[in-house]
């Protein structure tokens, strides 16, 4: 059994995530900590094999928790990034640091069963072979079948991808939603959400809820200057 800590400062991420694990066979949610001394002591009292982090901790941040973590020898376990956080720089540093995937919010379930699985496979090869050889590591890492980032997923077309590409352009805002683009090109929500939830699974857009005082939070597609021009050499091919 994979016992899992959930550390997230907003209770109810938490309870959903630690929901999440629950459904998964081979892993135990052992834990949820809110803040990052919690978390650290419960790393210390308990057999914690999966650390699901944050980054965005209060004041703290968790990518300096795992910086810790990792200089200090405090623990040797494995860590998944779940956060709002898609800038480059976080995901660059949490890959530097040992992260074993980076799940960006909000997220769905099959992502995160994904990312879970993924790691369930790859603890187990470790635990059965003492020496590996390079076909073993190739089929974890590298599987023959895995979608190229340029190639489409089956249920999306080129021509609709690059009429969404257009309609992100025409809003000329870094920050979007799927209305501000359905709105432009005259595909519909639902399309237009497929494609924009495709851009943000392959890190061609970031995404983030914002919350206002009333109502449901606002959903929007984000876009930095690497991105944004990587969309326009996109088109221009």
């Amino acid at each position: 059994m994979i016992n899992v800590l959930i550390l997230d400062d907003d209770p109810m991420v938490a309870k959903w995530n630690n929901s999440y694990v629950g459904k998964l066979e081979g892993f135990r949610a052992a834990g949820t900590a809110h803040t990052y001394e919690e978390a650290k002591r419960q790393l210390n009292d308990k057999r914690i094999d999966l650390l699901l982090l944050d980054i965005y901790i209060g004041a703290d941040n968790g990518l300096e928790l795992l910086q810790e973590l990792r200089a200090e020898s405090l623990w040797e376990g494995d860590v998944i990034l779940i956060t709002a956080a898609s800038d480059a720089g976080s995901v660059k540093k949490a890959m530097r640091y040992g992260a074993v995937d980076y799940i960006m919010k909000p997220f769905d379930f099959e992502r995160f069963q994904e990312a879970m699985m993924k790691y369930r496979s790859r603890r187990k090869l470790f635990e059965e072979h003492t020496v590996l050889d390079q076909q073993k590591l190739d089929e974890q890492w590298f599987p023959k079948g895995e979608t190229k980032v340029d190639e489409l997923p089956k249920g999306l077309s080129d021509n609709t991808f690059l009429t969404v590409i257009d309609g992100i352009i025409k809003v000329g805002k870094p920050a979007f939603s799927t209305e501000d683009v359905a709105a432009g090109t005259g595909i519909s929500r639902v399309t237009v959400r497929k494609y924009l939830k495709y851009m943000a699974e392959t890190g061609m857009a970031g995404e983030r809820l914002i919350y206002g005082t009333v109502g449901r939070p606002q959903h929007l597609f984000l876009l930095d200057d690497e991105q944004q021009k990587k969309l326009l050499e996109r088109v221009k091919e």
